[in-house]
C-alpha cells in the first residue's frame, strides 16, 4: 500500500497546483508564485508520506547538497535541449525573428518548476524506486519509461511516436540519472532545465503543449523526424539520440558506483524471507 499512498499524496499536490496554475496562467507573476509554491509543498509532502509508509528518512530528497545537485541537473538539461535546437537550426528549420516575451518566461519558470518536481517525485521517487526494489534497475527503468511515455499521450498533439520518444529520451534518461546519483535533485534539475529551455528560452512546444511565448520569438518548421512537428522538438530524432547518449553516461556512472540493482538481489532476499520461521 505504500506505493498507493505515496502516489495519492504527491498526485493531490500536483493536481491542485496544476489546476491553480492554469487558473492564473494569464498572469505570469501569479503563475510563477503558484508554480513555485506547488514545487516547494510537494517535497515535504513526499518526505512525510515516505516516513509514514516506510518508516525511514527520505534521504533521496535530503537538503544537504541539494542546491549543487539541482544546478548540475539544470545545466545538463539546458545544454542538452540547446544542442537539439542548434542541430535543428543548423539545418534551417528553427529561426529566430527577435525578442519574445520576458514576462512569459517568468510564468513558465514557475509552471515548469512545479511540473519537474511533481513528475520526478511521482515517476522516479515513487514508481521507479519501489519497482526497482522488486525487479532491479533495468526492468524498473523500462517499465517506468513506458509509463512516462504513455502519460504524455494525454497531451495535445500527442502521437505514438511522441510517447515512444518521451519514454526513451526522458523516462530512461531521468531514471538513469536517479540510479547514478541516488537522489532526486539531479533528475529534478535536468527535467526543469530541459522544459525551461524548450518553453521559456527557445519558445517551442513542450510534449505537444503550446506554451506561452518565451524569451525568443522563434519559428520551428520542417520535416517531422527533425523538428518533432506539432509535438515539439521532443519528438525530434535529435532529442532521442542525445537523450540516449546521456542515459548511457548515467548508467555507466551507476554501474561504476555500484548503484545498479540486479534482479537476483531481490530474488535472493525474497527466498531468504520465505525461509524465515513464522
Amino acid at each position: 500500500m505504500r506505493l498507493v499512498w505515496q502516489l495519492l499524496a504527491v498526485s493531490a499536490v500536483a493536481l491542485i497546483g496544476g489546476r491553480s496554475a492554469m487558473a492564473v496562467q494569464d498572469n505570469p507573476w501569479l503563475t510563477l508564485g503558484v508554480g513555485l509554491l506547488t514545487a516547494v509543498l510537494a517535497l515535504p509532502v513526499y518526505g512525510w508520506v515516505v516516513r509514514r509508509t516506510e518508516h525511514r528518512p527520505s534521504t533521496e530528497v535530503a537538503r544537504e547538497g541539494a542546491a549543487a545537485a539541482i544546478g548540475r541537473g539544470v545545466l545538463i538539461g539546458v545544454a542538452l535541449f540547446g544542442a537539439v535546437i542548434a542541430n535543428i537550426a543548423f539545418l534551417g528549420y528553427y529561426t529566430v525573428d527577435g525578442l519574445g516575451s520576458p514576462s512569459g518566461a517568468v510564468g513558465l519558470f514557475g509552471f515548469m518548476a512545479a511540473a519537474a518536481v511533481t513528475e520526478e517525485l511521482l515517476f522516479r521517487g515513487v514508481l521507479f524506486r519501489i519497482i526497482e526494489e522488486r525487479t532491479g534497475t533495468w526492468i524498473a527503468l523500462t517499465l517506468t519509461g513506458v509509463l512516462f511515455g504513455l502519460a504524455h499521450l494525454l497531451n495535445p498533439h500527442a502521437s505514438v511516436w511522441g510517447a515512444i520518444a518521451i519514454a526513451v529520451e526522458a523516462g530512461g534518461m531521468l531514471a538513469a540519472a536517479y540510479a547514478a546519483t541516488r537522489n532526486l535533485w539531479v533528475p529534478i534539475g535536468l527535467h526543469f532545465g530541459w522544459n525551461f529551455a524548450a518553453s521559456a528560452i527557445f519558445s517551442t512546444e513542450v510534449s505537444g503543449n503550446d506554451t506561452a511565448q518565451g524569451l525568443l520569438n522563434a519559428t520551428t518548421s520542417g520535416p517531422v523526424p527533425i523538428t518533432g512537428g506539432d509535438f515539439g522538438p521532443e519528438g525530434s530524432l535529435y532529442s532521442v539520440l542525445f537523450g540516449v547518449l546521456v542515459m548511457i553516461v548515467f548508467l555507466w556512472l551507476a554501474h561504476r558506483r555500484g548503484h545498479l540493482v540486479p534482479l537476483r538481489r531481490h530474488a535472493a532476499r525474497a527466498a531468504a524471507t520465505a525461509t524465515l520461521p513464522r
